[in-house]
């Protein structure tokens, strides 16, 4: 996900986003602990799409 398209949403939306973002977040850590993983990068790529969230969600609130 890029940044510009979560610079045009709303708080609302940020929120149901990054709720979503962590649950799959929480289903590859643990659903991919005994088994391989074929995308190894998407723990990584998740991470970073909750940070941006997060960092928008804080220009929000200022």
């Amino acid at each position: 996900m890029k940044f510009k398209e979560i610079t045009n949403k709303p708080v609302a939306d940020l929120t149901r986003l990054i709720t979503e973002k962590r649950e799959a977040l929480r289903a590859f850590r643990f659903g991919s602990a005994g088994a391989k993983a074929k995308n190894v990068k998407e723990g990584r790529n998740l991470r970073k799409d909750i940070a941006r969230i997060m960092t928008e969600m804080q220009k929000h609130k200022s």
